[in-house]
């Protein structure tokens, strides 16, 4: 306690040598500033990824059900029949997923082609992504089965809703060999007219999606009724750990059930590696910043070498006075850091509720235009944590190497 309150005076009291003074503000400053970049940084990476759970839920369903080992879910449509009778489940429904060879007239382009039943509708938002010239339709009686394309691969085929032409996929055949006479025949193929083009801002969805019904999908990969995976929709009020452990109890061990996040695992991975590696580097700079508080420490145990001499014969030991100027460096460091964290959460909160940073490009065609940010508790503590690390040790190396020239 004698320790900090010697530490404490030494703070607040004014220097024989304005010097002090002034690089005592200059490492507080670079301490506070470096802390407020890295508090804000942090804020705009939990912005976006807030922005991305929004968007995400527009074409992925509340839970999806998969394989745990290979790729097909037997008896699916068995399996779905019995998720419907159960209380947590609004919705449900098979899906097919695999990858084709799509050609439009000259243009052809590898997609990942999608079957879905008429319930997609009720699962996803499908129909709210479709473009104005184009609508949302499977199968017609007259003309039968439709393709409904993502922004990504109508582009690259240069296709359009409509019945100009039709949109033919190819996929290999599950059985079978290869005859290099005759290679197409290796290939199953279906012929759909273009339904409508949607755009969910989101690359995964809308790079080279093609959504087609799931018995066309099933009549080209020769499959009965099994399919790739389930999808599930949630009845009202029901979270969604709630209706994932209600399903996993009811379809057992060998199927996993994902929720939307789990759903695009890698895209939030990326994203969390992302913020924690620009962590570290702003706390390199941080470190960096922390180099002023050795000058300052240097400066104040110069300046103080007769109080330190008169402590000493007070009786006071090597450790007690390391401490004391500890403690010092220490203080200068977290109330940088704290002052920081308060400049930053202010910033942060100023662009949450004002937006008065704007994001470039052209705002018509991005769904905001400004830069999305949110503070959250974790990353305050996380940096109030570095900050207070970072402090000590500098502290603690001045303070040792001085200790060791003043006995000398």
């Amino acid at each position: 306690m004698l320790t900090l309150r010697v530490a404490l005076r030494y703070l607040i009291s004014r220097k024989n040598h304005s010097a002090v003074n002034v690089i005592s503000l200059i490492s507080m400053t670079g301490v506070a500033v470096a802390t407020m970049a890295i508090v804000c940084v942090l804020s705009v990476f939990n912005g976006f990824t807030d922005l991305a759970k929004s968007k995400i839920s527009r074409l992925s369903p509340d839970l999806r059900i998969e394989s745990r080992e290979g790729k097909v879910i037997a008896s699916a449509d068995s399996i779905t029949a019995s998720l419907r009778s159960l209380p947590v489940v609004a919705a449900a429904a098979p899906t097919i997923e695999e990858h084709a060879l799509a050609i439009y007239a000259e243009r052809q382009t590898p997609v990942m082609m999608k079957g879905v039943t008429e319930a997609y509708d009720t699962l996803t938002d499908i129909r709210a992504t479709v473009k104005e010239d184009g609508t949302w339709i499977l199968t017609d009686s007259i003309y039968g089965d439709f393709a409904t394309l993502s922004v990504g691969a109508a582009i690259a085929l240069e296709a359009h809703p409509g019945f100009y032409r039709t949109l033919d996929l190819y996929v290999p055949r599950r059985t079978g060999r290869i005859n290099p006479a005759n290679p197409v025949a290796s290939f199953r193929s279906d012929s759909l007219f273009i339904g409508g083009v949607f755009q969910t801002e989101q690359a995964e969805f809308d790079t080279d999606l093609v959504i087609i019904p799931l018995e066309a999908a099933r009549r080209m990969l020769d499959y009965t009724d099994e399919a790739t995976a389930i999808e599930v929709k949630l009845a009202p009020g029901v979270s969604d750990a709630k209706g994932a452990g209600a399903i996993a109890s009811a379809i057992g061990s060998g199927y996993l059930v994902k929720d939307r996040i789990q759903q695009q695992e890698q895209s939030f991975k990326m994203i969390s590696i992302e913020k924690w590696i620009t962590f570290f580097l702003l706390a390199f700079i941080l470190i960096i910043a922390s180099f002023n508080v050795i000058s300052t420490l240097s400066m104040l145990i110069i300046e103080k070498d007769d109080n330190i001499h008169t402590l000493y014969a007070l009786g006071a030991s090597h450790g007690m006075i390391s401490r004391i100027f500890i403690l010092e460096g220490w203080l200068i460091s977290l109330l940088g850091g704290i002052i920081g964290i308060i400049a930053g959460v202010a910033l942060s909160l100023a662009q949450q509720w004002g937006g008065f940073i704007k994001l470039g490009g052209d705002h018509d065609a991005m769904s905001i235009d400004v830069y999305p940010v949110k503070v959250e508790i974790p990353d305050l503590i996380a940096v109030i944590a570095l900050v207070a690390l970072v402090g000590w040790l500098t502290s603690a190396l001045t303070a040792t190497i001085m200790r060791q020239r003043l006995r000398n």
